[in-house]
């Protein structure tokens, strides 16, 4: 009876405002956030829920933006779509998230926004993998991260300001990454039959998986990828570690580069080095003493990285 005697357009405003309520209350409880990291060896993608704890995780093929950002988009969308089935979410319910995404070869704003526009999510921001890469492994220390996998960059943090060295792909950089010790590999290949440099049991080894033939290895690099040269930069560490003069001559000189860089973003006796990527590490004992005490570990990933960014844009109301 008391329903009878409520005024009516009264009562259809309170069941609006009680369906809004639960919609929206429904849309915040749901809300999400993802990190996404990238390079010419593939791309990572986690998928979190608002607090930052991790509901799945999804990888695909190469995402680098300048190789080829059409390949990158699409393993991109490939690993969000297989983070969210690792989540048991559907790829549908994450229009209302904030993502970060961190790839290698984003180089301006254009390429950026494109990216992001692909990802189809209320807010995505799109940087090269050095912001991303930075943010896992310095946290709030002043130093400087060495990212060396496929590609390579160096970057310095003091309090908020970053200075970045390369990061501009291997035609033009990239020095002491995978792809520039497996091409360096092949060129010292060429040079020893040319008779220009030493034959060691790497070299053979290398031109014997040729045929012997150095016109298959110049074929090989008319068509290679900085995935594909990178391939050979497990052997060459393994090799160095060996005693292979060959392999450990490559290795010093891209620790060289790496000095040389330190000195350019001015490492100091208060910072701390971290050797990132997957052949970072393998770095620390072609590098002077000095440097070498202070290497720390990284205090994350790119990949953690990127997601704690993308809290920080929801913290800050994006």
């Amino acid at each position: 009876m008391a329903l009878k005697r409520l005024n009516m357009p009264v009562f259809g405003l309170l069941m609006s405002l009680k369906v809004w309520y639960w919609y929206y209350m429904s849309k915040k409880a749901t809300r999400y956030l993802s990190g996404a990291e990238g390079g010419g060896s593939g791309c990572r993608v986690v998928l979190a829920d608002a607090s930052g704890k991790t509901l799945g995780q999804g990888v695909a093929g190469p995402a680098n933006a300048t190789t080829d950002l059409a390949q990158a988009i699409e393993n991109l969308r490939a690993a969000v779509k297989a983070a969210a089935r690792d989540a048991g979410v559907k790829r549908s319910a994450l229009g209302d998230s904030v993502a970060h995404v961190g790839l290698a070869g984003v180089l301006n704003a254009r390429v950026a926004g494109r990216i992001a526009a692909e990802l189809a999510v209320r807010q995505a921001r799109v940087t090269d993998d050095r912001v991303t890469s930075v943010a896992g492994a310095l946290g709030q220390r002043n130093g400087v991260l060495a990212a060396i996998g496929t590609g390579s960059t160096l970057a310095a943090q003091r309090g908020d300001t970053v200075q970045c060295i390369g990061g501009w792909g291997l035609n033009l950089g990239d020095q002491a990454s995978g792809a520039w010790l497996g091409r360096a590999l092949l060129e010292h290949v060429l040079l020893v039959h040319d008779g220009l440099a030493e034959a060691t049991a790497l070299s053979d080894t290398v031109l014997k998986e040729f045929n012997g033939d150095p016109g298959a290895i110049v074929t090989f690099a008319a068509r290679a990828r900085p995935s594909d040269y990178a391939g050979h930069a497990p052997r060459i560490v393994a090799t160095a570690l060996g005693g292979d003069s060959a392999a450990r001559g490559l290795m010093q000189r891209g620790a060289d580069y790496l000095v040389r860089a330190l000195k350019v973003l001015e490492f100091s006796d208060g910072d701390v080095l971290c050797l990132g990527g997957g052949l970072g590490p393998h770095y620390a004992g072609f590098l002077p003493e000095d440097i070498r005490a202070r290497i720390v570990k990284p205090e994350g990933t790119a990949l953690d990285g990127a997601l704690a960014l993308a809290r920080a844009a929801l913290e800050r109301g994006a």
